[in-house]
């Protein structure tokens, strides 16, 4: 089974972006952190329609390398070739994911697919590339209340500049859970 990551860049106060979207304060001095090269690990991505909209007026273009899910209830048409958009079913369709083989599944953002497939127990691991800033306020790493979930320290790494990146592997079937179960 492929493994799903929520691989995503934060602050250290936990936000993903300012409250408007944007991500002023993420593009700062150049680390060591080679992103790029860590995405050869996947060769799914997926993400949410404000995320995909925030990368196309960064100029950033989809990897037609990759498989590229846009989940979203009001884009009825792709603006991309590269771009499969879902806007039904998506829990069915991450599911099914998992189950081809393949590299594993990246999801790039959004807080509110990151929320769903979280309270669906579809996410493996969370990587989280925390900036040295801080936002006050802004989008949250998920974007409402999740159920207390386990995570276990895979890998931990300070770059230049105070940049950190934390690899978490989800913990599935925790004490959390079962006092939730009936």
């Amino acid at each position: 089974m492929r493994k799903l990551t929520y691989y995503v860049a934060c602050t250290v106060d936990g936000f993903i972006a300012h409250t408007d979207g944007s991500i002023e304060g993420f593009m700062g001095p150049e680390t060591d952190f080679d992103f790029v090269a860590s995405l050869q690990a996947f060769d799914v991505v997926l993400m949410g329609r404000k995320t995909y909209e925030l990368s196309r007026r960064l100029g950033h273009s989809t990897n037609p390398s990759k498989a590229n899910y846009v989940f979203s209830r009001t884009m009825k048409e792709s603006p991309d070739q590269n771009v499969t958009i879902v806007s039904e079913q998506a829990i069915e369709l991450v599911r099914a994911l998992k189950q081809e083989t393949g590299k594993a599944i990246w999801l790039c953002g959004g807080a509110e697919l990151a929320t769903t497939l979280l309270a669906e127990h579809l996410l493996d691991e969370i990587i989280l590339k925390v900036n040295p800033i801080l936002f006050g306020s802004g989008i949250p790493l998920f974007s409402r209340e999740v159920e207390q979930t386990e995570l276990e320290l895979i890998e931990s790494k300070t770059y230049r500049n105070s940049y950190l990146v934390l690899h978490y592997r989800v913990k599935h079937g925790t004490p959390s859970d079962a006092t939730t179960a009936t």
